[in-house]
Parts: structure tokens; sequence; C-alpha cells
């Protein structure tokens, strides 16, 4: 059940009242080398593990074979100059099992391709040219704003 506010059901008016759970996942680049049929999830503290069986195949239609949970402990500082203690959240991890056939490859956000560079370079040698040019061409006014140009 949510813990979210909403307006009260008014008779012959709008239904203004939308129930959202207070659960959520989020995709975690896995630390270490896992199957290919593996994927980790940080999730809700709240969450069980039939709930997140349950988000992944109700909403996403994924197909889950198991579902692993494991809770990984805040780090503990001191904080430099004041003396006391901090504690972070406890992050909750989830692991779900895909079917055999299935695999899922964690997405490359950031490829380094060789086409992305050479059209990057272009670029900033066009830029370098249009100021060579730029400067050429108000090298006889030497105290005049740029943008008073001919």
């Amino acid at each position: 059940m949510s813990t979210r506010w909403y307006p009260i059901y008014q008779k012959g008016g709008p239904q203004l009242r939308v129930f959202l759970p207070n659960f959520w996942l989020k995709l975690v680049r896995p630390t270490h080398e896992q199957p290919p049929n593996v994927v980790q999830f940080s999730c809700s503290m709240q969450m069980t593990k039939f709930d997140i069986k349950n988000y992944l195949e109700k909403i996403y239609n994924v197909k889950v074979v198991d579902v692993r949970t494991r809770i990984a402990m805040g780090k503990t500082k001191r904080v430099h100059g004041k003396g006391y203690v901090i504690k972070e959240d406890d992050i909750k991890y989830a692991y779900i099992t895909l079917p055999k056939d299935e695999k899922f490859v964690f997405p490359d956000l950031f490829p380094e391709n060789k086409a992305a560079k050479e059209e990057e370079e272009t670029t900033l040698n066009q830029a370098k040219k249009g100021l060579q040019e730029f400067l050429e061409k108000n090298k006889e006014r030497p105290n005049m704003p740029g943008w008073f140009s001919v």
C-alpha cells in the first residue's frame, strides 16, 4: 500500500485516486563475474523475494526462475573534525535467475568506437579552422569587438 495522500473521492466527480506501490528496482552492474542468465538489481528494503518476482513478471513480462536477495551493510564513517560516527543506509540486492535459453548483457552506454572519435576530431578541426579565418579577417582591426565585422 502506498503512503501517499490522495484527494477524497467526491460523488459524481472524476476519480483522482491512483494507487502506486512504494517498491522500486534499479538495475546494477555486477561487481563480480556472473552467469549470462543472472541479473543484479538494487531494490527497496521492504521487498520480499515474492514481491520482486511478481514485480518483474507482471510489470515487465520477464520470466523469472529464481530470486536470491542479500543485504549489504552500509559503511560507517567518522566525521573528520567532529568526532561522531555516521552510517550509510543498508542496500538490498536481488539476484534474478532467468531461464537457461535467455541471457542478459549489460548495455554499454558509453561505447568507445573510432567513428565517434573521428567525428569529434573533425568537429574540433572545423572549429579551429573557423577561428583562424576569423583571426585572419580581423587582424587589421586590433581593438574592434568580434561582433562588429563586415
